[in-house]
């Protein structure tokens, strides 16, 4: 088997294009400097400080665990409510005993400080039988003696 010359295979090909050969000759004919224009100067701007507000967004307290406050409180009546609200309002942690309260008045209380939690994004556990602890957003709570996951569980105590 041969190969055919390569005068046949111009038949397949598409026919060429003819292209205007005008060229701008004037591409690169100016002289450098007239073309220079001065860049303008560099914006000068005031130095930024460590308190503005630009930066306070992304400014992290090192020592903002040691402001972490917790709260214990012990309420005999409803009346008592609106105050732990205050304290979990201001994202401390509230541990409250309701050992002294009767039954109705600690579902009341326990019912109306779970919205508050909810409201701020936080959490309510219980950690005995009468014992709740109420955290902010910001505190997570970790155990295995947690009285919601024994009894989750099946376990009572």
């Amino acid at each position: 088997m041969s190969v055919p010359p390569e005068e046949e295979y111009d038949e397949y090909l598409p026919e060429e294009e003819q292209y205007d050969d005008s060229y701008d000759d004037q591409y690169g004919s100016r002289k450098q400097e007239d073309s220079y224009e001065p860049s303008p100067p560099p914006r000068q701007s005031a130095p930024q400080h460590y308190g503005d507000t630009q930066q306070r967004n992304k400014v992290v307290n090192i020592h903002a665990t040691t402001q972490l406050q917790v709260v214990l409180v012990k309420p005999e009546r409803f009346d008592d409510a609106p105050s732990i609200a205050d304290h979990l309002n201001a994202k401390r942690t509230v541990v409250v005993n309701l050992e002294s309260c009767g039954k109705e008045i600690a579902r009341r209380l326990v019912d109306f400080l779970s919205g508050v939690a909810y409201a701020n994004n936080g959490q309510l556990k219980r950690v005995a039988n009468s014992t709740f602890i109420i955290t902010p957003f910001n505190v997570d709570i970790m155990g295995d003696l947690l009285m919601d996951e024994l009894e989750s569980s099946g376990l009572y105590i």
